[in-house]
């Protein structure tokens, strides 16, 4: 801590000339947060209804067009992995053959 910020905490009572905390700030517990209460079963299934009818659900056309996609996207990642170990088998085999 630098001599401005000590003479800042005096200037706002937070710290005795010393630099030892001040009086009023000893003084002073951290208040406890009050518990608390837990939402109930009813409560909890009302606000996840609520917030189901917030969601922008897609239509029937947007949903084939999103599968299409995300299956084509898997078909093509599939063979390049598959493409791949073959090639990298081979090239390994290649290496270590007498």
């Amino acid at each position: 801590m630098n001599r401005e910020t000590k003479r800042m905490m005096q200037r706002q009572g937070q710290m005795e000339a010393d630099g030892s905390a001040s009086a009023r700030r000893q003084a002073q517990a951290p208040a406890k947060r009050p518990a608390r209460k837990r939402t109930s079963a009813r409560d909890f299934l009302r606000q996840v209804r609520e917030e189901l009818r917030q969601v922008a659900w897609p239509n029937r056309p947007e949903m084939v067009n999103y599968s299409t996609v995300v299956l084509a996207t898997l078909v093509f990642m599939i063979t390049l992995i598959f493409v791949l170990n073959l090639l990298f088998g081979k090239a390994v085999f290649l290496l270590f053959q007498k």
